[in-house]
């Protein structure tokens, strides 16, 4: 499993411990410190196409106009913390966010 997010994000924190908790094995990956390859990025995409770009974000109200008008791609690989996290990965499965349907999906 992998976890992909940034180290000051509370959720992302929360979820990795609490998958930790339930003994399974998790790798965390900081989009900050290792940004995402374009072929990460494109599959993310594919799975949750806009719903990737957090639009409530501090760097997102940072951004300009003409900033916000770029392709998801292209605003991700620039801002990787414009990213709603976490993103986790298993078995091929990808899951947006630390709600209660994710938890028991990955939790039971």
């Amino acid at each position: 499993m992998r976890l992909y997010g940034i180290k000051n994000c509370d959720t992302c924190r929360k979820a990795l411990k609490k998958i930790e908790n339930e003994g399974l094995s998790v790798t965390f990956v900081d989009v900050r410190e290792q940004p995402l390859d374009p072929e990460t990025l494109d599959r993310f995409l594919t799975a949750f196409g806009e719903k990737l770009i957090n639009q409530r974000s501090t760097t997102w109200r940072g951004l300009s106009e003409e900033a916000r008008a770029q392709t998801p791609s292209a605003l991700l690989t620039a801002h990787p913390t414009l990213m709603k996290r976490p993103v986790i990965e298993t078995a091929g499965a990808l899951y947006l966010g630390w709600k209660t349907d994710v938890q028991s999906a990955l939790l039971g």
